[in-house]
């Protein structure tokens, strides 16, 4: 069987790394329900396991209730899989650039089979995640969009390339492969505006830029900045790493800037682990990954000739998109995890929280607390405020409450006895910090998000199939929980505060299975309710917007993924409700609104990869070599590329 690079992340992420289990998240669910009762009359608190496991939650709500306001004016569109995209009637869904496209004017056309590193560091990058907008000239039509490439596929970017490959066989790669790789991978920031009432990207636009892992030096900051464990041959003064990898999500400041999270950069290390000095550390991150051949053509990959490389990844990096010529800068005081996003929100008093999410089942909610405040009217004073603060690891308790634990150095058990000698120590070692402080493990936490309109905090739990039965005797019995939920926190309008109040808002999975134990408000139609959710956004109206990753577990669900608006307010409190869904393979992640909400856009990654197999009609992989996989209704015949979609309305207008 081809190795598909994002089961193989998805493997990693299913696999915990965590030792610490004994009350995970889904244990705490079993004893908690909804104070805005949108389940109304369901009794659950007084209920039995056998009898609420039993119950279809939509035969225990008022019927009523779906007669209420609906805030999103759209048509729903239906579930389904087939070979292009689809949106609600009365909009436009339009592709606006795609991997190998050129940004710069002398960047080449892309060609599959004439491709080189040089080139695509002109061209827009590969598997495409987060997406940010960034005004120009304070205009909602004209601005800059800052997009993730999280990671490559090789079996499908490289046309002929012999296989299988798998996670330690990297037959018929290259040294050439390999730096068309890391040129795919990292960032893009790229001109985009609207005329005639279509988006499109500006070539060679003046702040059109490429980040990549093969040759961007970004600069490291804060507490680890210069630390020896940060320390190599190639930078012995531990403060310049070349490049940033596998960006997932990430969340643009108050000032402006974007800041793009590393996530599964465990991936990218082969070498031996047995003789690694740090060897207990690298398992708790799941250093090496053996899932790229990197190591074998660039030394910065091997651990056994590099051992603190793998230190200098799984940051937070700060980019200013409004200068091509600036130096990223990677933000060590908000530790050093599989980071998923960094949702900001102004503080009561007028800091930044920064909201984050460790992707590994069983793995942790984090919040960062700047020590200054925000100056809006001189963005340059803002430059070093993400260097000083404190990073707090979320612990969840039964009663409805979340206490937020300070990751500090001398604090509690992070002393040196327990081999934490700095706070250096604690932000490299984040995930070992949190466990000795018993932080509350969780399904998978992916995008967390804020609203700025009540304060409240959207916490993406994607699924957690490695639960056991003995993990979960209570009122959802998924020890195979493949269709995840959604955790709101209540801050009450204090981001500052050491403890807040959470709530479930929906428990994700067709409420029509009673095997399955969904929680959805009854006014949720049959396209309504979705599974695995991961990114989310908060419009202009304080409406929330939830993209899906099933990966290759889509059969399980007959549906691909897509974005579903997510009523979080009132009588409709836990409706959803389908608005756009993707080709047969995808991830649909990056949504992102223009601050009018007259443009969303999103970006559809990795078409025709995840459970393609599964797909009727499917003849063989996705690749430029195979004719079944040129799909007529997609990117004019050509295997399918990923891309960034920009969706508005038809006529003009907002979106929703």
């Amino acid at each position: 069987m081809v190795f598909n690079r994002r089961a193989h992340f998805e493997e990693a992420e299913n696999t915990p790394s965590n030792p610490n289990l004994q009350q995970p998240i889904g244990k705490i669910i079993e004893r908690r329900y909804s104070r805005r009762g949108f389940l109304k009359g369901a009794g659950y608190g007084g209920l039995g396991v056998a009898a609420i496991g039993a119950m279809n939650p939509l035969t225990a709500a008022i019927a009523s209730e779906s007669d209420t306001l609906d805030r999103f004016a759209f048509e729903e569109i239906a579930h389904g899989v087939d070979t292009t995209h689809h949106v609600a009637e009365g909009y436009n869904a339009d592709i606006l650039i795609r991997w190998g496209d050129p940004l710069f004017a002398e960047a080449p056309t892309f060609d599959p089979h004439d491709q080189s590193a040089d080139a695509q560091e002109r061209q827009f990058g590969y598997n495409n995640d987060y997406v940010g907008f960034v005004p120009l000239e304070g205009r909602f039509d004209h601005g800059l969009l800052v997009v993730n490439h999280e990671y490559t596929n090789e079996e499908l970017m490289f046309p002929g390339l012999p296989g299988p490959l798998d996670a330690h066989d990297f037959s018929g790669m290259t040294r050439e492969m390999v730096e068309i790789e890391q040129a795919a991978h990292g960032v893009s920031v790229v001109e985009v505006k609207r005329e005639a009432g279509r988006w499109h990207y500006i070539q060679d636009g003046r702040h059109n830029r490429r980040i990549t892992p093969r040759s961007t030096e970004i600069a490291l900051s804060g507490p680890v900045a210069g630390h020896d464990r940060v320390q190599t041959d190639a930078d012995p003064e531990g403060r310049t790493v070349i490049g940033t990898l596998n960006n997932c999500a990430g969340g643009t400041t108050p000032w402006g800037t974007i800041l793009t999270c590393e996530e599964n950069f465990h991936g990218y290390f082969l070498g031996d682990a047995e003789s690694h000095p740090e060897k207990d550390k690298l398992e708790r991150y799941g250093v090496p990954g053996h899932s790229y051949a990197w190591g074998d053509f660039d030394r910065r990959f091997d651990i056994s000739r590099e051992p603190n490389e793998p230190n200098r990844f799984g940051w937070v990096v700060e980019i200013d998109p409004m200068d091509p010529q600036s130096t990223p800068v990677k933000r060590t005081a908000l530790g050093r995890f599989k980071h998923e996003g960094a949702a900001n929100m102004l503080t009561e008093d007028g800091r930044l929280v920064v909201y984050m999410g460790d992707d590994q089942r069983f793995d942790y909610v984090y919040k960062f607390v700047s020590r200054d405040v925000v100056n809006r009217a001189d963005p340059a004073a803002n430059r070093d405020l993400l260097d000083h603060g404190t990073l707090y690891v979320a612990r969840f308790h039964d009663d409805g409450t979340v206490d937020w634990l300070p990751l500090e150095h001398g604090q509690g058990p992070l002393t040196e006895e327990n081999g934490f000698a700095s706070q250096a120590d604690v932000l490299i070692d984040t995930r070992q910090a949190a466990d000795a402080l018993g932080a509350t493990p969780m399904d998978r936490p992916e995008d967390v998000e804020g609203n700025p309109a009540t304060g409240d905090v959207y916490v993406m739990l994607t699924n957690n199939d490695e639960r056991t039965e003995s993990q979960v005797d209570a009122v959802n019995p998924r020890e195979d929980n493949t269709f995840g939920h959604i955790i709101e926190i209540i801050t009450d309008g204090s981001h500052t505060a050491t403890q807040n109040r959470w709530e479930v808002l929906v428990q994700c999975g067709n409420p029509a299975d009673g095997d399955v134990g969904a929680m959805w408000n009854p006014a949720t139609s049959d396209d309504g309710w979705f599974a695995a959710p991961d990114n989310c956004a908060v419009d202009a109206r304080g409406r929330l917007w939830v993209t899906t990753d099933q990966g290759s577990n889509w059969p399980k669900s007959g549906t691909a993924d897509g974005v579903w608006a997510l009523e979080t307010e009132g009588e409709r409190r836990g409706t959803g409700k389908m608005f756009f869904r993707v080709p047969v393979g995808a991830e649909m992640c990056g949504p992102c609104f223009t601050p009018d909400d007259t443009a969303f856009f999103v970006a559809v990654q990795h078409p025709a990869a995840d459970g393609i197999e599964a797909f009727e009609g499917h003849d063989g992989r996705s690749s430029f070599e195979n004719p079944a996989t040129r799909w007529p209704d997609f990117h004019g015949g050509m295997p399918p590329r990923p891309s960034i979609v920009s969706i508005t309305r038809q006529g003009g207008g907002t979106v929703g």
